[in-house]
């Protein structure tokens, strides 16, 4: 059962390490048995681990183990548009989506594993226009809302400040001095605890990782509000 899931296998960031080494398909096509049994097998057994935690956090964000479709990032980049010919991404990632969001710029908790940086949290990231209008509207009317979610010691402690990019000028139609016009200015509003690597490989990490998917929740909460949809199915 997904409860029972001890921690990541050392291979999966020693996979990692080697595809940055080796990121081309013949390299690919020779360790693709490795990479299911190192990277796929027990990602897909940690997100099926955190189907029942999450429910602990919202029961609107999805925890699906499918190894396609699923919660699971695809390791294939999309090289179409970019300069950077490599054909696979050299870290894995997990997108924990709220049920109504069908891509990665749906709110949701996200788990990114490479070679030295393991980190997971929260938020949502690079949303298009009329979303992130939505979302800059509800923290410009509600700023005391929007500080109690993101700006307490604990939240701090854990996770630092918000991340995100953001505008060099006050959007347009903003206040240019509220109070908070620095996170008004951001295209993504996210946070996110690193831990060390090794710590992903012991059967403490999945209790971590509900922490502080648990430590964000007034945060979450607030960003899918602010879309007008459900954080619980019975609210």
């Amino acid at each position: 059962m997904g409860e029972d899931f001890k921690g990541f296998p050392p291979d999966l960031f020693a996979f990692l390490k080697e595809l940055k080494r080796n990121n081309q398909r013949d390299w690919f096509d020779a360790n693709k048995a490795r990479y299911k049994q190192s990277v796929v097998e027990p990602m897909s057994a940690f997100i099926a681990a955190m189907d029942t935690r999450l429910a602990n956090v919202s029961d609107c964000f999805t925890a699906d183990p499918r190894p396609h479709g699923g919660s699971m990032f695809r390791i294939y980049r999309d090289t179409r548009f970019s300069k950077d010919k490599s054909p696979y991404k050299e870290h894995v990632a997990v997108h924990f989506r709220h049920m109504s969001g069908k891509d990665a710029h749906a709110p949701g908790f996200y788990m990114h594993f490479e070679p030295g940086e393991v980190f997971f949290g929260g938020g949502i990231w690079m949303p298009p226009g009329p979303v992130l209008r939505q979302v800059r509207e509800a923290i410009a009317d509600d700023a005391q809302g929007w500080k109690s979610a993101t700006r307490g010691a604990a939240f701090r402690k854990r996770f630092g400040e918000i991340q995100g990019e953001s505008l060099k000028r006050p959007p347009q139609s903003f206040d240019p001095d509220h109070p908070l016009i620095d996170d008004l200015k951001r295209k993504s509003f996210f946070a996110v605890q690193q831990v060390e690597p090794a710590f992903a490989l012991t059967p403490r990490f999945t209790a971590e990782v509900e922490k502080a998917f648990v430590a964000l929740r007034p945060m979450m909460r607030f960003l899918t509000e602010s879309l007008e949809l459900s954080f619980e199915l019975d609210s």
